[in-house]
């Protein structure tokens, strides 16, 4: 699934493991706000391997799927797209998203959202899916925003990132063109 000429989507895999690890540390301060058990479960490339596993797992149950952008030569992970808290009965799901430092600006996240959204509406047949936000990510917001979601309302107290209170947050949905 191509998402730029030196970029592409797919699932993980077990090699991933020491590539999608090292994204993780070496961007720990921009993940630990809003990707925090995601941050956590890769610290090393051991825990990666399991996290990995786990991802196989719930693609095969179907309550996430988690893609991986990965660069086409070097097969480094640059960041990844979260279909997930998936409603089977509603059809809906949220996506959620990270990118490493050294890959934003590229326009490579608005690719991979526009990618994974037509996956959800054309393979899974989902009707809705959201991005959830905080107000002052306006990099996240203009990628919903450039990939068709509109914005829906506030969410009051939604998100309590660690060691902080509890945050209002912006909604953004996406419905299937039928």
């Amino acid at each position: 699934m191509g998402v730029s000429e030196t970029t592409y989507l797919s699932f993980l895999t077990k090699k991933d493991a020491r590539s999608l690890s090292s994204l993780m540390v070496s961007n720990k301060e921009r993940f630990q706000r809003y990707f925090p058990k995601t941050l956590a479960q890769n610290l090393s490339v051991l825990d990666s391997e399991t996290y990995i596993k786990n991802k196989a797992k719930e693609r095969t149950d179907k309550t996430e799927f988690t893609f991986a952008i990965k660069e086409t030569t070097s097969q480094l992970v640059a960041g990844l797209v979260i279909l997930k808290d998936i409603d089977w009965n509603n059809k809906e799901g949220e996506l959620a998203y990270c990118i490493g430092s050294n890959f934003e600006g590229k326009g490579l996240m608005k690719k991979a959202i526009s990618e994974v959204s037509k996956i959800a509406f054309s393979k899974l047949q989902f009707s809705t899916l959201k991005i959830i936000v905080h107000k002052t990510n306006t990099a996240s917001i203009r990628v919903a925003e450039k990939t068709g979601f509109i914005w829906k309302k506030t969410l009051l107290q939604e998100y309590t990132p660690p060691g902080e209170s509890p945050m209002d947050m912006e909604l953004y949905e996406l419905e299937r063109n039928n």
